[in-house]
């Protein structure tokens, strides 16, 4: 009986294993090959070595444990009523993306931020040193069960002196990252412009924590992992992640494929993102489970 109990759990693992890389298989056919970068583009002049699947289960990436399991959102800044609404759009998305629970912690004022960690860039704009943000506020602020921690920032970001500015930066180790909405809302958000530049702020925001959780840049094809330079390069890119970075980050946090498509064609639809509602409608109907 013993040994009949076991066969019984062998076969339910190897099944679920089966149903798990036919659903990865089903949805390459909806990968699209990335376009030969042109002069301005991140890929351009960047030699990219990109990240296999072998790859990245050597590497070392955060899986959820009882102890940490939670992601949250840092608010850095003083936001409009609009700002706040995407900011909680943000962390509805976030939770559905990565099938972990979502919280957003209390906003913080740019005022911690000192001096030295701030400068005016080239179009007269303040910007915030980002690892600082990373190093002394975000590494300090330890929520119960964190299992990363992303800032979002109203105000621009640059990483260092000889770059201009920088969307969101992210540590893997650290597993805390920011990003800023700065560049994402076409110099004022409005009503007109909210539901581009909400999905601006979804695939910067689910990039950087990618990251925190093993990704590297994907070069496969086009995806939410793939490195950007500018808006127009944003714009161009998939809020989608590729079949492979898919089962890369299953891999890790174990959620339901074909779950996790549904919610997130369900919160496009909600928020009349059309584009991105059609592309988990066309892996949808590639599944054959």
């Amino acid at each position: 009986m013993r040994k009949l109990f076991l066969l019984v759990i062998v076969l339910f693992y190897s099944c679920n294993s089966n149903k798990e890389n036919a659903y990865f298989e089903d949805i390459k056919e909806n990968d699209v090959a990335l376009a030969p970068p042109a002069p301005g583009d991140w890929l351009y002049d960047r030699d990219e070595k990109g990240q296999s699947f072998e790859k990245f289960m050597k590497s070392k990436h955060i899986i959820p444990t009882k102890e940490a399991n939670i992601i949250y959102l840092k608010p850095i800044g003083s936001f409009t009523a609009l700002q706040t609404k995407q900011i909680e759009l943000t962390r509805e998305y976030l939770q559905i993306y990565f099938q972990l629970d979502t919280k957003i912690l209390e906003t913080a004022s740019n005022n911690i931020i000192p001096d030295h960690a701030r400068r005016i860039g080239r179009e007269e704009q303040e910007q915030l040193l980002a690892g600082y943000i990373l190093d002394s506020v975000l590494k300090k602020d330890k929520p119960l069960n964190r299992i990363a921690v992303m800032g979002l920032t109203e105000l621009d970001l640059f990483p260092s002196s000889s770059w201009n500015y920088v969307f969101g930066l992210a540590s893997y180790t650290q597993k805390i990252g920011v990003s800023s909405i700065y560049r994402l809302q076409d110099e004022k958000l409005t009503e007109a412009n909210f539901n581009l530049c909400l999905s601006r702020l979804l695939k910067v925001s689910s990039h950087e924590l990618g990251h925190m959780f093993g990704l590297a840049h994907c070069i496969e094809a086009n995806c939410a992992m793939n490195g950007t330079n500018s808006i127009p390069e944003t714009d161009e890119h998939s809020i989608r992640l590729c079949s492979n970075c898919q089962k890369k980050i299953n891999s890790g946090l174990k959620y339901d494929n074909k779950k996790r498509l549904n919610e997130l064609a369900a919160y496009f639809k909600r928020n009349n993102l059309m584009r991105e509602l059609q592309l988990m409608k066309s892996d949808l109907a590639s599944t054959r489970f």
